[in-house]
């Protein structure tokens, strides 16, 4: 075993500086008998990597290699079967368990002591040592032949080295002199023997001629040591000396720290003092400008401006730690607040005068806008406030309690003034509509109360107290009473002669131009009003937000629309966004009343005005909020938004309700019902109106209402009609019906346009069928019968033998219908249908031609029967079809 373990260090570890401690001849338990070899190695290098490797032999020769190695670090649990018998299998568990058995249980044992030891010494890890007995797991192991290698301590593993390359050269060079010292090692070692005593003896002698040199060294050191007791000696003189100088110099050196204090402290207080004074030191010019200034002038005012910024400066200057302990920094303090309290107060009072003296001035100017729908101008106002802007800030920054009261003292008094210019505005508005003026009264004294608006309205359309609507309203049941409230109205109004349609149009395009005027006028007020306000009372506008648009706000109810406008923008909005908005509402309060009272005079003139007021108040709406969606402009008009589209939809509930009250006369054929061609008139203008609107989704929906209600009313009135017959009524309105949908390319009722066109032609093919009947009476008796047979299953060529249907019996009921009294009976029905037709749809000649169309039809069926039953007879009726053309189109054109 000792020269295998010879023969690996060599061969196999020596290569990789590695030693080998232990080696145990082992085979895998449980297979086929094959040999290796565990080996427990160290590394030379530090650190020390100590490793278990398995090592075989060759199959190829007498060589070994090496196979497998583990870290002994991945050793986890030592099994050795059994600690009290002897039993040469063991087990060490890796990765996974590896299952051996050795040779002897002596070298297992041998082995896994000195795994053990390994552990302790460079490891130092837990590794379980199972069914092992005690014996091996201590320091010391029985004597045996590999105890120079694992057997002994660690410090006699340590204690062995090879020899380096020098030394192993030396003793090549002494055993090639000694030749003889391969074969006789005892003569070998004598001779080295004998030159280590000549060594010994060249030492000593060569100490013993060195001991006069060494007596003299140590005279020298006599010498040396005697100089160096006297260079103590005057060192000593000399710190005696010294020490009076070191004491002087502590002084010095004490008194330059405190100078060097002095001049720091001093350093720190003028930059203390130099702070102070530049950061708390108001100009004169400025303290001046404060106390005194000119605030009516520009430059007095940029004076006044610089002086309180830099008041604002020191005022806001941070002090470092103590400052405000001193006495001169408080009563700067004290003066800085004195003069920013008189200055506030200053300008609180002129900002106060300065509103009262421009208001004087805009109350001067409303006369001229007294005969014009136009409101005054406040721009200059606005363009000498902004002046102040600057201060205004300062002033909010400084004195918020004096900001608020020239706030609120603002609004009160522009509100005044607005409401004023606005109320006046609106009378001139009301007037224009209505179309009367006030000769030889100053516009200054026309009431502003909005019941002698109402009176004055109601005065000039009779004394029912209700303005008349126009000749388009639905309420109107027949075309004389709708003339003779018209000629009322034209009379009142002065028109001339003009006809009730072109009243029409001039009484709306006249509202329509008004209310544009109006909302035109009202827009650029308030949004110049919000722009100032924000500029000069420094406050945010509102950005740009998502808010609910004109699309949305269809989709709603009048509520939720209301909620949706009167809301504008989210919660978290911040309170000088807030207070914009407030103050716009409390200045211009006055505005969403009187529009509403405007759009409720509007309606009352003519209720098809609400279709303008829709379009014209959707338009603005869209625009002001694409500028701002919060702004008070678009919450106002958003919420009068709401009450047109209420005023729209009671239009169209009134115009249905109507339709459904409507009565005919039971005397007079019914022709065209008037809300039939009250529906086109409504069509006509609402697509003159809604081109290109916003809003063309609430016209579509009342479209789809209104169609479907006229539809139920036909329907209704044509079966309650006793003058005309039921297919007439139908036929000619759902006729007019299709042709005003045609002609009108409405989108949305291209259904309904179609459901018309066939209610008109079921209508027409029934009226005509049930008009003409059976012109032939006998004739078709006749041929029913001849019918009824071949039904019976008489072969067609058959009939002719049957007693009642022979030959002379077709000749017989054919001669009593000459071509004379075919024209008689179709003149007759010419003059039937004539009376039932009304002349305004001009459907004569189309029902006609269906009945020339139909007779000719029941005539060649009567010809088929003739040629299939009696073939060969030559009988033929007594006129042609040449001839019932003939008939109709004289009697058509002889009418």
């Amino acid at each position: 075993m000792t020269a295998i373990k010879h023969a690996l260090q060599r061969d196999i570890f020596t290569p990789n500086d590695e030693r080998l401690l232990s080696i145990v001849n082992v085979c895998k338990a449980g297979k086929k008998k094959r040999n290796c070899f565990l080996c427990a190695t160290v590394t030379t290098e530090r650190p020390v990597q100590v490793n278990v490797v398995k090592v075989k032999k060759s199959d190829k020769g007498d060589f070994y290699k090496r196979q497998t190695a583990w870290a002994l670090r991945d050793l986890a649990v030592v099994d050795a079967k059994d600690a009290v018998k002897e039993n040469p299998e063991f087990d060490l568990h890796f990765d996974k368990v590896y299952k051996w058995v050795a040779s002897s249980t002596a070298e297992k044992n041998t082995f896994i002591s000195c795994i053990w030891k390994l552990n302790q010494r460079y490891l130092r890890k837990k590794i379980d040592f199972i069914n092992v007995s005690s014996q091996l797991l201590e320091e010391s192991v029985p004597t045996g032949e590999n105890q120079s290698v694992a057997g002994g301590d660690e410090e006699a593993v340590d204690e062995y080295q090879e020899l380096n390359a020098r030394e192993e050269q030396d003793i090549e060079i002494m055993m090639e002199g000694c030749e003889y010292a391969i074969s006789n090692a005892e003569a070998f070692a004598e001779k080295l023997s004998r030159e280590l005593q000549v060594l010994d003896g060249a030492n000593i002698q060569s100490i013993m001629a060195s001991e006069k040199q060494v007596n003299i060294l140590m005279k020298l050191l006599d010498e040396a040591l005697k100089e160096v007791d006297q260079i103590e000696l005057k060192l000593s003189s000399y710190e005696e000396m010294l020490q009076s100088v070191k004491e002087q110099m502590d002084q010095i050196s004490e008194s330059n720290h405190l100078i060097h204090l002095s001049n720091t402290n001093n350093v720190k207080l003028l930059s203390e003092i130099e702070f102070l004074v530049n950061h708390m030191d108001l100009a004169k010019g400025h303290i001046k400008a404060l106390q005194e200034g000119d605030l009516t002038s520009s430059r007095g005012i940029e004076a006044c401006t610089n002086a309180a910024d830099a008041l604002l400066q020191c005022m806001n200057v941070a002090l470092r730690p103590g400052h405000d302990m001193l006495h001169a920094v408080k009563q700067q303090q004290q003066r800085f607040s004195d003069l920013r309290e008189q200055f506030a107060r200053r300008l609180a009072s002129h900002l106060n005068s300065v509103f009262v003296q421009q208001g004087h001035d805009q109350s001067s100017t409303l006369a001229q806008h007294s005969a014009e729908l136009t409101l005054p101008n406040h721009h200059p106002f606005h363009r000498d406030l902004l002046r102040y802007a600057k201060l205004m800030e300062w002033l909010k920054n400084t004195d918020y309690g004096k900001y608020e009261g020239l706030t609120k003292n603002y609004m009160d008094y522009l509100s005044r003034l607005y409401e004023r210019e606005i109320k006046d505005f609106f009378e001139v508005a009301k007037i224009k509509m209505t179309g009367t003026t006030r000769e030889g009264k100053k516009f200054a004294t026309l009431p502003r109360k909005e019941s002698a608006v109402k009176q004055e309205t109601e005065s000039l359309h009779g004394s029912s107290g209700k303005l008349t609507g126009s000749t388009s309203s639905l309420n109107k049941l027949s075309v004389q009473s709708s003339g003779n409230r018209r000629s009322q109205s034209s009379s009142l109004l002065d028109m001339g002669n003009m006809s009730a349609s072109d009243l029409d149009v001039a009484d709306r395009t006249k509202f329509d131009k008004i209310f544009e005027q109006v909302l035109s006028e009202l827009e650029p007020l308030c949004l110049a009003e919000q722009d100032f306000i924000s500029k000069f009372f420094k406050l945010q506008q509102h950005q740009s937000i998502s808010g609910t648009t004109t699309n949305e706000a269809e989709e709603m109810d009048g509520g939720t629309l209301s909620r949706s406008y009167s809301s504008g923008v989210p919660q978290t909005i911040s309170s000088e966004k807030d207070m914009i908005r407030q103050m716009m509402t409390k200045i211009f309060r006055c505005i969403e009343p009187e529009l509403n009272n405007l759009i409720a005079l509007g309606d009352k003139i003519d209720s098809f005005n609400s279709l303008y007021m829709l379009v014209k108040m959707s338009h603005h709406v869209w625009t002001a909020q694409n500028v701002d969606p919060a702004s008070f402009l678009s919450t106002t008009l958003g919420n009068v938004l709401v009450t047109v589209k209420r005023n729209f939809d009671k239009c169209i509930s009134n115009q249905m309700k109507q339709m459904d009250e409507v009565k005919i006369s039971k005397k007079s054929k019914v022709g065209i019902l008037p809300f039939v061609a009250e529906f086109e008139e409504f069509a006509a203008l609402a697509e003159s109106i809604f081109k290109n609107a916003e809003r063309r989704g609430d016209l579509d929906k009342a479209y789809i209402k209104l169609i479907r209600a006229v539809f139920v009313s036909v329907e209704k009135v044509a079966n309650e009609s006793q003058k005309t017959p039921r297919d007439v009524v139908m036929m000619e309105n759902f006729h007019h019906i299709f042709a005003t949908l045609s002609r009108l390319k409405i989108s949305c009722l291209e259904a309904e346009k179609k459901e018309a066109k066939q209610k008109y032609t079921d209508h027409l093919q029934s009226y005509v069928i049930y008009s003409l009947g059976q012109p032939l009476e006998k004739l078709n008796h006749f041929f029913e019968g001849v019918e009824a047979r071949v039904a019976q299953g008489i072969r067609e060529e058959e009939v002719s033998y049957q007693l009642a249907f022979n030959k002379q019996e077709l000749r017989k009921v054919i001669k009593e219908y000459p071509g004379k009294e075919v024209k008689k009976g179709l003149d007759n029905l010419y003059k039937k249908v004539d009376k039932h037709l009304c002349e305004e749809e001009n459907l004569l000649q189309v029902v006609w031609h269906s009945m020339q169309d139909e007779f000719i039809r029941q005539y060649k069926h009567f010809e088929g029967l003739i040629a299939r039953c009696y073939p060969g007879s030559g009988i033929t009726m007594e006129f042609t079809i040449q001839d019932i053309l003939d008939y109709c189109s004289s009697i058509a054109q002889s009418h």
